[in-house]
């Protein structure tokens, strides 16, 4: 991986099972985990709330609050301080290791940047007091803190006259994309779907009701509460932080996923179909663009 390049260059090796390497910076420190044999039941704890990524292979993660599920490249944790990990490392051996990073930030930082969050840039201000180090969340795939956090690595495993400073300020936007996300999750996934504007609560409940209606579109449901196209489209991208179509599109490739997951032996054609889809070349595209991998792909990494 050209990312880890330096990385996997100067690092030593010291054991097969979480091999730790850690690079430090104002802030915050960024901690590389290696494993290249099969492991179970690894426990990790951090004294300062971080953010875990996976860089390469697969793990079964072990959470409090959530069911063991899989972890793989895309997907990040944010984990409270002095909360529990405990790992499984099904799939590692020396020829394919796992690599996970842990990004530690100083509390100090987070709170500097959640205030100015929560005073300026909250969500439709359906709330305002988000917070990185209160509960466990589990981010699949979201592009911008994706591409942030590989900047992120990069920099850390690089020397640069300006690291520190560069460092701070995609800590800084990191933060603020971190907690964007968990508001935008914690409003969509909410039980009760208790929004300020009820018609967007109406909408993302008619869509998880209907994902695989293939005559549901944008104008559809704009008319369902009675908006124009624009203003419907710009009332829930403000909501919710995403477009009418990327939601869509992002519940039918979850769907999608435990179809696979359930029905090892269908045609991915049939996937596509049954989740939604009418174009399998839209579906691979979509899946890819959410997931960073084809659903063939996925569909390998499940089978060990």
């Amino acid at each position: 991986m050209a990312l880890l390049d330096q990385h996997n260059q100067k690092r030593k090796l010291t054991t097969l099972v979480e091999n730790r390497t850690t690079y430090n910076a104002d802030f915050a420190e960024l901690n590389i985990y290696e494993t290249h044999t099969f492991a179970e039941k690894v426990s990790l704890t951090f004294d300062f709330p971080i953010i875990a990524s996976m860089l390469r292979g697969k793990k079964v993660m072990h959470l409090e609050g959530f069911s063991p599920f899989d972890f793989f490249p895309g997907e990040s944790v944010v984990m409270p301080t002095n909360k529990e990990m405990v790992i499984d490392f099904p799939l590692a051996t020396q020829d394919s290791p796992t690599q996970c990073l842990a990004l530690g930030i100083d509390s100090f930082k987070i709170n500097e940047v959640v205030e100015k969050f929560n005073r300026n840039v909250s969500i439709e201000n359906e709330n305002n007091n988000w917070n990185l180090d209160q509960t466990t969340s589990h981010l699949i795939n979201n592009v911008d803190v994706n591409h942030l956090i590989e900047r992120l690595t990069y920099t850390f495993t690089n020397n640069n006259k300006s690291k520190d400073v560069l460092l701070d300020l995609m800590i800084q936007e990191l933060i603020i994309r971190l907690l964007q996300t968990k508001a935008k999750s914690l409003i969509i996934n909410d039980p009760h779907q208790i929004f300020t504007d009820t018609r967007i609560g109406t909408v993302v409940k008619y869509i998880k009701d209907n994902l695989t209606d293939k005559k549901m579109s944008v104008e559809m449901l704009a008319k369902k509460v009675y908006m124009s196209n624009s203003h419907f489209h710009k009332k829930f991208k403000n909501t919710l932080g995403i477009s009418p179509i990327d939601y869509i599109n992002t519940e039918k490739i979850k769907f999608s996923k435990k179809l696979i997951k359930e029905s090892k032996d269908f045609k991915m054609s049939d996937i596509a179909f049954k989740s939604g889809f009418n174009n399998i070349s839209y579906f691979n595209r979509q899946f890819k663009k959410i997931e960073l991998m084809t659903p063939h792909q996925f569909k390998k990494s499940l089978s060990f």
